[in-house]
Order: C-alpha cells, then structure tokens, then sequence
C-alpha cells in the first residue's frame, strides 16, 4: 500500500506526528512531512510504500483538513 500526504492542504497542526511519528515528522514550513518519502512538486504530494498501516490509519481519522490517504497497489 502507500501512505500519500497532500502537503498544500496541511495545516501543521501536527496530530499525525503526536499518533504516528514512525512516519511523520515536522518540516522546515511548519507541515507535515512523510519520513523517507518521494515529493512530486507538481502535485504537491509525498507518497511513501508501506507493507501494513499501523498508526497510519489513526492519522487519518484525525486530521483535521484530511490530508492523509492509503491507496492499495495492485501488483
């Protein structure tokens, strides 16, 4: 699966770090930032491939402007 992160809508309240911070951590901008992640700067987004959620899934209910999303890879 991947973990996504659409950084243009964070707002860096920072509940995803507080519940996962396996995975997230703070950046330079104050937002968000998805550990050992890819950035694609013309849609904004860091993408991350995971074997299972753990926490992940926690940090999603919780974010506030729902920035976070788990898409399934078809192999």
């Amino acid at each position: 699966m991947e973990i996504i992160l659409e950084k243009s809508k964070c707002i860096g309240c920072g509940s995803c770090i507080a519940l996962c911070s396996k995975f997230f951590e703070i950046d330079e901008q104050g937002k968000a930032h998805l550990k050992k992640s890819e950035f694609d700067p013309k849609t904004e987004k860091e993408t991350l491939e995971i074997s299972k959620a753990g926490c992940i899934e926690e940090a999603i209910e919780i974010c506030p402007v729902q920035c976070i999303k788990i898409k399934k890879i078809k192999k």
